[in-house]
């Protein structure tokens, strides 16, 4: 068995008992500190607030570049960056994703590496709020603290550079 940091397993567990989206409890303080921030720190930085404030809410979504005709776009979407401008870093890289941020018109196309990031992330988030909603029945305690392990490991892989490009 691979040992982990009592102090946040013993932080989970009492998160568990009481789960909650709050950012300031001990357990996702943490998590934020040393996964959350960094993997959702770009430099647009104001674009990037928003995209994380679009993750915690949830409303938040990522589709394939160049799968829509054209005429469906509705004439009123901004669209940020391009297919060779990630939005998040100002970079010239080809971007075969877009996202959007709530019911806003506006498309920010986003480099396959910043794609990574923030699908590491909502991955995690999604995984708390099936816990927090009671919708993780099958596994007890310590499954779900070495889920959210490896959900970290991928925040911390995708922070560092390391991507799979077909995700």
């Amino acid at each position: 068995k691979m040992l982990a940091d009592l102090s946040l397993y013993n932080e989970f567990r009492l998160w568990k008992d009481e789960p909650t989206m709050d950012r300031t409890c001990p357990f996702l303080d943490k998590i934020y500190q040393e996964d959350i921030f960094p993997c959702l720190t770009f430099s647009k930085s104001e674009l990037a607030s928003a995209v994380l404030e679009a993750v915690e809410n949830n409303t938040l979504s990522i589709e394939p570049v160049g799968l829509q005709p054209i005429r469906f776009v509705k004439a009123s979407a901004v669209e940020c960056g391009g297919p060779k401008k990630c939005a998040l870093t100002g970079q010239s890289k080809s971007c075969k994703h877009r996202i959007k941020l709530g019911d806003s018109s506006n498309y920010y196309y986003i480099s396959p590496f910043c794609r990574y990031r923030i699908t590491s992330v909502c991955n995690f988030f999604t995984y708390i709020r099936y816990i927090q909603q009671g919708l993780v029945k099958q596994q007890d305690v310590d499954q779900m603290f070495w889920e959210v392990m490896q959900l970290r490991k991928e925040m911390s892989l995708a922070k560092l550079g390391y991507f799979k490009e077909e995700l």
